[in-house]
């Protein structure tokens, strides 16, 4: 890591946190139900804030690496993005191919995994009513599940650049399981309930740790007769932790088929789980309208999977990541728009 990623980085941590006090903390750190109108205001204001920073990239993103020779601009290119084509004897230009590229790269990640992460609200909802947490311990919940996920997806996506960087075959396995869980998806009628006393997370914990057998509040842990126990509250957390981890071997690998650069895929990453939590409450209750979209995330999954397998053709060819966003947003708008002309047949009961 150069002084520019250094600097850049530590900088993007810092806002972070900022961000994740400012929304789930010290301005509303009291448990309260989130109504429908506050989480649409804080999904509007997650996508602003990755609007504005797909407008950094694209003006200034060159910052990150320290590009300022033809020397530099080249090794980067190698290393990440072998399809842009220097111009000779023009530096800005060719930088500005490149922040093109950075920025381009960032939204199509970032429209990857924020469409993921509805997937990823599916399950937590199960897990919310399989476990009987109350509504107004959401937020508390998913404040510490996404503070995990940071920190997981940071270890995941730079050892995943470090892997591919090392073994280029690395991204055929990549492929070849997206393409698997796209195709499972898709056959997936799924679950209804979560099996809450053999889910492997409460297997794990009752047998390593002592855990009190009910809520208490919004305690995580709670001291009886001088044992220090975790609540079922707690467990909740490490199970949507655990979840977040399950996500992350679809999403990464998702947006390392768009770039090859970690701080790309780290940065995309994060501006969706960040907004993973206002779109959760925005989205739980008119969630059953969009039926369709679980298929279409598994068609995303196995485009994105087949197109990391046939890489190096669709290099050859021309296909660029430009094509790739246009593709993307045709599945999702297209399951969006069958799901509301086509609704699901309410079931009559009798």
């Amino acid at each position: 890591m150069g002084l520019n990623e250094f600097i850049f980085f530590s900088g993007f941590i810092v806002f972070i946190l900022g961000m994740l006090a400012l929304d789930l903390g010290v301005f509303s750190s009291e448990n309260k139900e989130v109504s429908f109108r506050e989480a649409g205001i804080w999904s509007a204001i997650w996508v602003m804030m990755a609007a504005v920073f797909y407008v950094i990239l694209d003006t200034h993103g060159d910052i990150i690496h320290g590009i300022d020779s033809f020397e530099r601009l080249n090794e980067l290119i190698a290393k990440y993005a072998d399809h842009i084509k220097v111009i000779d004897g023009d530096l800005e230009l060719s930088i500005q191919y490149y922040r093109d590229n950075m920025s381009l790269e960032f939204i199509t990640g970032y429209l990857i995994e924020y469409a993921l992460s509805v997937d990823n609200i599916f399950v937590i909802i199960l897990i919310f009513s399989s476990f009987g947490v109350s509504e107004k311990y959401f937020k508390k919940v998913l404040f510490w599940g996404i503070l995990g996920a940071v920190v997981m997806r940071f270890i995941f996506i730079f050892a995943g650049a470090a892997l591919l960087q090392q073994f280029s075959w690395i991204m055929y396995i990549f492929g070849g399981f997206l393409v698997f869980t796209g195709l499972r998806m898709f056959f997936d009628k799924g679950d209804e309930e979560i099996d809450t006393s053999n889910h492997p997370v409460v297997k794990l914990a009752s047998k390593y740790f002592k855990v009190f057998p009910r809520y208490v509040g919004d305690k995580f842990f709670i001291r009886r007769k001088g044992v220090l126990m975790m609540t079922p509250l707690f467990v909740v957390v490490l199970i949507i932790e655990f979840t977040d981890l399950i996500f992350a071997v679809d999403s990464v690998p998702a947006v390392f088929s768009v770039t090859k650069d970690p701080y790309i895929v780290f940065f995309s990453n994060i501006f969706a789980i960040l907004g993973l939590r206002s779109m959760f409450f925005f989205l739980a209750s008119i969630m059953h309208l969009f039926h369709f979209l679980k298929y279409g995330l598994a068609v995303l999954l196995t485009f994105i999977g087949t197109k990391m397998l046939a890489h190096s053709w669709l290099k050859e060819v021309g296909f660029t990541n430009t094509y790739s966003l246009y593709v993307i947003l045709s599945i999702l708008v297209l399951s969006i728009v069958a799901s509301l002309l086509f609704p699901k047949k309410k079931t009559e009961v009798v």
